[in-house]
């Protein structure tokens, strides 16, 4: 088996241990009508700047570089898939992976808040997984904490000379992880626990998705070096294009 063939063995394994894995009826997506109207529209106003900020950055990406279509539309399509599978979790509820950071590291947290509520907005409409009133909240969880986070990790890693792979896995799992710390607060204000408060009620809130969330961030992580590995073999021009590889990297 040559390289090219042990790589594409990993992906397909790596995709058949997610698609394999038996989702339930809900999500960690804040579901319909469990925000009240002033969250709703709080969380959508915060949320508004970062979207205008990231159609602006996603016209630029795009104008610089017509070939970029290709890999935003990948980075759209792997948030999409990994954002809708619904892991069942040990605690009753359940969990899934984001798949934000990879767009994030490629091309930027401001694109990728284009890509999330798009994806929500689909998964709102077409398999009522999140809401269309919580979009806002579901939003800037997903899109906007989550990829910021993890761009900041990838370029701060970078900056400390840490191995690219290493500093990818560790951008989109922690990417992964805040996604559910933002959700637990925004969850816990609108929810505030009567002994301790929304403190008290964020750390009953991340309890609940941990054992879960955890080994599907590692999970996260890994696949997001896979896919880059498989870009930087088979993609190596479309990532010069958007800056990710320099001219002589290999």
């Amino acid at each position: 088996m040559n390289k090219k063939e042990k790589m594409f063995m990993i992906i397909a394994i790596a995709f058949a241990i997610i698609f394999g894995v038996t989702p339930t009826a809900n999500a960690m997506h804040i579901m319909e009508g469990y925000l009240s109207p002033k969250y709703c529209i709080l969380w959508g106003v915060i949320s508004l700047p970062f979207l205008v900020l990231g159609y602006i950055s996603l016209k630029k990406t795009i104008a610089e570089n017509r070939r970029s279509i290709t890999l935003i539309a990948m980075a759209g399509a792997f948030v999409f898939v990994l954002s809708s599978l619904k892991i069942p979790s040990v605690t009753g509820s359940s969990s899934h992976m984001t798949g934000t950071g990879l767009g994030a590291i490629l091309f930027g947290p401001s694109v990728v808040s284009i890509l999330g509520i798009i994806v929500l907005l689909f998964q709102a409409i077409l398999l009522a997984h999140g809401g269309l009133t919580t979009l806002g909240a579901n939003t800037f969880s997903m899109a906007i904490a989550g990829p910021f986070l993890a761009y900041g990790i990838y370029k701060l890693l970078q900056k400390s000379k840490v191995n690219k792979h290493f500093s990818i896995f560790l951008a989109a799992a922690l990417g992964d992880l805040f996604t559910y710390c933002v959700t637990s607060i925004q969850l816990a204000i609108a929810y505030p626990s009567e002994t301790g408060g929304v403190l008290a009620s964020a750390v009953k809130f991340l309890g609940v998705f941990a054992p879960t969330q955890v080994p599907l961030a590692i999970i996260e992580g890994i696949l997001s070096v896979i896919i880059i590995i498989g870009l930087e073999t088979y993609a190596k021009s479309e990532l010069k294009g958007i800056g990710f590889l320099k001219g002589g990297e290999k």
